[in-house]
């Protein structure tokens, strides 16, 4: 898998729906729905930059594929599902949202407990 051109695509994606969030969405959305589509453009804008350096990472070695998969999986639920609740969702449809932030923080987690073991080895 080519994480570094995931991480790419992932950070072409953060900056149009940035914008379209920054410019679409007047007038349209409330201060809450707008507060989600922020924290949903960021959290997708770090972890875009997360795959990049991951990216770079396994193809040196020092990370698997695990790490990227959770963050990009993660990041999908979590950044998506404020996305759709944004644009209509139901409310309930939160739920899934700290599923995506569990799997976040496991990639970041699994990189750390494999890089660990690849340095003490």
């Amino acid at each position: 898998m080519n994480w570094i051109g995931i991480g790419a695509l992932n950070m072409a994606i953060a900056v149009g729906l940035g914008a379209f969030g920054a410019h679409g969405l007047k007038g349209i959305a409330d201060a809450q729905q707008l507060g989600w589509w922020r924290t949903a453009t960021l959290y997708l804008l770090v972890h875009a930059l997360g795959l990049l350096i991951v990216g770079l990472l396994i193809r040196l070695n020092y990370a698997t594929q695990m790490t990227a998969w959770l963050l990009q999986i993660g990041v999908i639920i979590f950044a998506g599902s404020l996305y759709a609740m944004t644009l209509g969702a139901p409310r309930w449809f939160g739920a899934i949202t700290p599923i995506g932030g569990v799997l976040m923080i496991a990639g970041w987690v699994w990189l750390a407990v494999t890089t660990f073991r690849s340095t003490t080895s």
